[in-house]
């Protein structure tokens, strides 16, 4: 039984619950001739509660754990000796896991039964047959123990998923039965609904943290692996990145930093003055039948993918900057440049600084405008020295946010700008960002057991510390700023 058919049939106790906790708290108040302390629906979701809630938490508990615990098992069955032939534990429990899920096709698909699965073992040969029918590719090299391990990883995971369904199903129906026998007039079931739906948002506005929580320790534990391999004092100050998957890497963050503020830099410089006066127009200058249309129009740039923009960028862009701008004054001779992906980003940016900062602006009060034309100020100066500075917290967050979003972005740098590691200051040449090497250090080798891959996760650590610095800083200048308006 796959957990999807679990969680149905939980959900099918769940209503079952809510309609038998209903029922019996109507006819316990008939009976006893007494007013219900809560309505019957408040019976009935404390039945429902009571059903779902251990269930499901003791589904997430053990889909969690049960990987964990399974490996822990699988992986002391297999001999060192094959562990060093495979280069690494974790490149063996791979070929563990896809062994395991081909021998659960060869016995569902290809009509193998148990006993003629074990006396294959002896001969791979007919194994590798049988798993290439059903689509699974079995290496040469692939030795009886791995297998071993493999038919042990599939019998464990059976084993605990049976007993996971008849525990759920057990907790689900012996929760639901107990707070069902339990319902009487007295009962005060809307509390106990109340507290659980109290607890439910409780738990739900910490997702955020903890999936925060979550992120920074999964960069942090790998980055500190990556440091044990790696000097940090080249990482940080190294002016090359070269890296080399066969050893002798050289890994400096100093381009790929100095590529990732230089492309945010020039989109930035375009989206923000741009996006700040659409949105100082649309606000105060439109009528509304121009912003009605006008608005939605450039929303509509939020929503373009961000792989129609990197080839905007090649097709269109790049070679316009190189055909018109670089050659002539012998800047470059490349289409992929920073200037050509901060533009094309900056296009991308400008809807997150004009729609927030416009909603923004609107929401400052009325009473401040006619506040100051009736002291004599004219428009535009209202808007520049009391609209504009109550606004500014929301505009600096909206700024914050397009920040955000550059810094992050990497299809778009990908395309426009090239993946060229230097240091410079002309902007028609080619450079890449922190993300774009993120991605090309984890394409293809994803064992993490060399400095090459595990520097991904020191990038990603770093880029989050510069996001969190960006943050600090914005919060500094939005409570400067307030404090004077207030």
């Amino acid at each position: 039984m796959t957990p999807g058919i679990l969680a149905l049939i939980v959900l099918a106790l769940t209503v079952i619950g809510y309609f038998l906790g209903r029922q019996r708290a109507v006819a316990k108040a008939a009976q006893q001739n007494e007013r219900l302390h809560s309505l019957p629906g408040y019976y009935g979701q404390s039945v429902a509660l009571f059903t779902a809630v251990p269930a499901f938490l003791l589904m997430a508990a053990w889909l969690f754990l049960q990987p964990i615990v399974i490996e822990s098992q699988i992986a002391g069955q297999i001999p060192d000796s094959v562990v060093e032939k495979a280069g690494a534990r974790s490149l063996v429990m791979a070929d563990v896991r896809r062994i395991a899920d081909g021998l659960d096709l060869v016995i569902t698909k290809g009509g193998v039964s148990e006993d003629e699965l074990d006396r294959m073992r002896a001969d791979l040969t007919d194994v590798r047959g049988r798993l290439a029918n059903v689509g699974i590719a079995l290496g040469s090299d692939v030795s009886p123990a791995v297998f071993e391990a493999a038919k042990s990883y599939r019998d464990i995971g059976k084993t605990g998923s049976l007993l996971r369904n008849i525990l759920v199903i057990l907790a689900a129906v012996g929760f639901g039965a107990w707070t069902w026998s339990r319902i009487t007039p007295q009962m005060r079931a809307r509390n106990t609904s109340e507290i659980f739906i109290r607890t439910l948002l409780l738990g739900s506005s910490l997702v955020a943290i903890l999936t925060t929580l979550g992120i920074v320790l999964s960069l942090l534990f790998e980055t500190i692996h990556f440091f044990r391999m790696y000097p940090a004092s080249e990482f940080f100050f190294s002016t090359v990145w070269n890296p080399q998957f066969r050893g002798g890497s050289t890994l400096g963050i100093l381009p790929l930093l100095w590529g990732t503020f230089y492309v945010s830099f020039v989109a930035l410089a375009l989206a923000v003055p741009i996006g700040l006066m659409i949105a100082i127009y649309l606000a105060e200058y439109s009528g509304s039948t121009l912003r009605s249309f006008a608005k939605p129009a450039i929303e509509i740039l939020a929503g373009i993918p961000t792989i129609v923009y990197g080839l905007f960028a090649l097709i269109t862009v790049g070679p316009l900057l190189r055909d018109w701008i670089a050659e002539p004054f012998g800047l470059g001779n490349s289409s992929s440049s920073v200037i050509t992906a901060g533009l094309v980003m900056g296009i991308m940016l400008i809807p997150f600084v004009s729609s927030l900062s416009d909603d923004i602006i609107n929401a400052v009060p009325q009473s401040m405008r006619d506040g100051s034309y009736g002291l004599g100020a004219t428009q535009s100066e209202t808007i520049k020295r009391v609209i504009m500075p109550a606004a500014l917290p929301g505009i600096v967050g909206a700024v914050l946010l397009a920040a955000s979003r550059a810094i992050g972005e990497t299809m778009i740098v990908v395309m426009g700008a090239g993946a060229s590691a230097r240091l410079g200051l002309n902007p028609f040449d080619a450079m890449t960002t922190v993300t774009v090497k993120i991605v090309s250090q984890l394409t293809g080798d994803t064992e993490f057991a060399s400095p090459e891959t595990l520097v991904a996760f020191a990038l990603g650590l770093t880029l989050f510390v510069f996001t969190l610095g960006l943050n600090i800083l914005a919060l500094y200048i939005v409570r400067k700023y307030r404090e004077q308006y207030e």
